[in-house]
């Protein structure tokens, strides 16, 4: 990636955003950036302010010290948003609560925490109601219900249960909007990769406490989940 762009040594790229043609006006100032961090902050920029690239990079968002951003999502300005933490809980909020910033600029509270070690590990920008929410545990356990299962509530607050996180399932990794059609590919720590089909997983109710996806080896982790 160094031959593509200037990035610091040690910084990692989170997300890969594509777009259109930058140079439509009409394009790029109905259209947003989402970022959220580990620490359940969201910021929501038009597209405009990105469209003038540079060869070393734009500030795109003030990240606080002991966070990171996390995630990126292109979205309307209409796209509901929902967002995963590690202890089992999602919340699920109409963007237009995120007020439009600039660049410059920290952004504001996406979902509370219970506990102040947790932390947000995906985001999702839901087009379609109607598609289903995937929920994976680092232990290989996971998840389908439909999004409608989940409230549509205030940004900020706390969220509710999505996955039952105990000692045999482990803590959730990842939050994924899928519908029948679409695949899944898990890839654990130890370099094993497995593909399966999302009309395999029967859509069940938030309460439910999962299926196993995929069996790990002792002391094998997920490293990536991807739809």
């Amino acid at each position: 990636i160094q031959n593509l762009i200037s990035i610091e040594s040690g910084d990692k790229i989170k997300a890969v955003i594509n777009v259109k043609n930058l140079k439509d006006e009409d394009y790029i100032n109905n259209n947003y950036l989402i970022m959220c961090t580990e620490k359940g902050t969201i910021k929501k920029t038009s597209l405009e302010a990105y469209s003038r690239p540079r060869v070393n990079g734009i500030n795109a968002i003030v990240i606080k010290e002991n966070d990171e951003l996390l995630e990126a999502k292109l979205t309307n300005g209409k796209n509901e948003i929902m967002l995963a933490v590690k202890s089992g809980k999602a919340i699920r909020f109409n963007e237009s609560t995120v007020r439009s910033v600039g660049r410059n600029s920290m952004g504001v509270r996406g979902i509370r925490f219970s506990e102040p070690e947790d932390e947000v590990v995906g985001m999702i920008c839901v087009e379609d109601p109607m598609t289903s929410v995937l929920v994976v545990s680092e232990k290989g356990y996971g998840k389908r219900s439909l999004v409608e299962d989940y409230r549509v509530t205030n940004r900020g607050g706390k969220g509710v249960k999505t996955i039952t996180v105990n000692e045999k399932t482990g803590e959730l990794i990842a939050i994924k909007n899928v519908k029948d059609t679409d695949d899944m590919m898990i890839i654990n720590k130890s370099g094993v990769m497995i593909r399966m089909g999302m009309e395999d997983i029967r859509v069940m109710g938030r309460a439910a406490s999962g299926v196993r996806l995929i069996s790990l080896r002792k002391n094998d982790e997920i490293a990536a989940v991807a739809k």
